[in-house]
């Protein structure tokens, strides 16, 4: 069978982000997606309306009943949503300290709404942070974490908060106007970086699906820097042939390309 990610994140009913992005693109990286919801969400492709967390009890006993089932090798997580399901995670990853993990550090939705109380939760995030073999956190969500507003500053704290590997997404930032670049840094220092011209518009689950890329890579063994190559330009493509659900609204990646 092929390699699998574990994913722990939230249902989207719209399918733009959460598991069905995961189970999407950790498919077209060639690594197979087993599940462990962390949330029900109200949401579509525009807007959170709110959410109900799962039981961290219940989600255990999901993750529990697939990792000696599937050939489980790495972890991704998105959307957590409580405090509870944080320390649940770092449970289970404590006890599986053999896989590799993908934490995604999702804060707050880009459709409108957060997902939990931000500052909890980036208190609480502060557990998962050494256990992760690669963040991937937005520009946004790397000052929360540090609480440092520039970021070469935010980025040399997150690895004084224990951080081993961290891509730097550059989508939020409005310099340059033209160019989205990444920056991939292992050990605080700079190994990768990418650039692509910067599309119009904004994407639901562009996030979500470039972590789950990266993690499906990493499942079938390529290196850090080959598996963040590999997906960037994976999701470069998806982003340029997204699905317009509105004209004013925010596109949906399409994965399968």
């Amino acid at each position: 069978m092929r390699p699998t990610v574990l994913c722990f994140s939230g249902l989207d009913p719209s399918g733009g982000a959460g598991l069905q992005a995961d189970i999407e693109a950790i498919g077209q990286s060639g690594s197979h997606a087993a599940i462990a919801c962390t949330a029900l969400t109200i949401q579509n492709s525009q807007q959170v309306f709110g959410f109900k967390a799962t039981s961290k009890q219940l989600l255990l006993a999901q993750a529990n009943a697939v990792i000696h089932d599937l050939p489980i090798n790495t972890v991704k997580s998105g959307m957590l949503g409580t405090t509870e399901n944080i320390a649940a995670l770092a449970e289970f990853l404590s006890q599986h300290a053999e896989l590799k993990y993908v934490l995604d550090p999702v804060l707050a939705a880009n459709s409108g709404g957060h997902l939990g109380d931000m500052a909890t939760l980036v208190e609480a995030f502060k557990v998962l942070i050494p256990r992760a073999t690669l963040m991937t956190p937005n520009t946004v969500e790397l000052r929360a974490l540090t609480d440092c507003d520039d970021l070469h500053e935010a980025t040399d704290k997150i690895f004084e908060l224990g951080a081993k590997a961290v891509l730097v997404k550059g989508g939020h930032e409005k310099f340059p106007a033209d160019l989205l670049i990444n920056r991939l840094y292992i050990d605080g220092k700079l190994v990768h970086e990418s650039e692509c011209p910067r599309l119009d518009g904004e994407y639901h689950g562009s996030g979500c699906s470039l972590a789950s890329f990266i993690a499906g890579r990493l499942a079938l063994n390529d290196t850090l820097i080959k598996a963040v190559d590999i997906a960037e330009k994976w999701l470069f493509r998806a982003l340029e042939r997204a699905d317009v659900p509105h004209l004013d609204g925010q596109r949906m990646p399409r994965r399968f390309i």
